[in-house]
């Protein structure tokens, strides 16, 4: 099993996405990116902490590759939304793709490029593409939040 880590705006609309991909064996929601250790959503929402919302995906790559995965993570958000996603606002909620290899980093570097040579989008992609750092699992009501609420998201 292999790791991916992407921050695609609220992080319970972006795991339900990838929930629903065959391959995808498992999913956790949490923060990254940011310097305090052990971040509570409140301040993660400060923006006090200078993580972002993220899924971490635990895939199989014999049934999905880091490539689908990718494409899937383009086409859940507007990767040229600087810090935002629809009306959640901040640095929290920006784009960006957390490598755990140098061949995953490769990889979301070439797929950015061919997102952005696309004409899908009128501007400038944005999406950060840098290496994991430590995970911060979020607090258990926010693990697949929209299956246990029959939610969905403004997405």
């Amino acid at each position: 099993m292999n790791k991916a880590t992407f921050a695609a705006g609220c992080f319970w609309g972006v795991e339900a996405t990838f929930r629903r991909v065959s391959g995808v064996v498992a999913t956790q929601v949490g923060y990254m990116g940011g310097w305090k250790e052990r971040p509570t959503y409140e301040e993660v929402c400060s923006k006090a902490t200078g993580h972002a919302e993220v899924v971490e995906i635990t895939f199989d790559p014999a049934v999905v590759s880091y490539d689908e995965l990718l494409q899937v993570f383009w086409d859940c958000h507007d990767p040229t939304q600087l810090n935002r996603q629809g009306p959640d606002i901040g640095t929290n909620y920006r784009s960006a793709i957390f490598c755990h290899s140098s061949a995953q980093e490769a990889a979301a570097c070439a797929s950015r490029d061919r997102e952005q040579n696309s004409g899908r989008h009128s501007r400038p992609i944005v999406t950060e593409i840098t290496a994991a750092g430590a995970f911060w699992r979020a607090e258990e009501y926010h693990q697949q939040y929209l299956e246990k609420h029959s939610g969905s998201c403004h997405w």
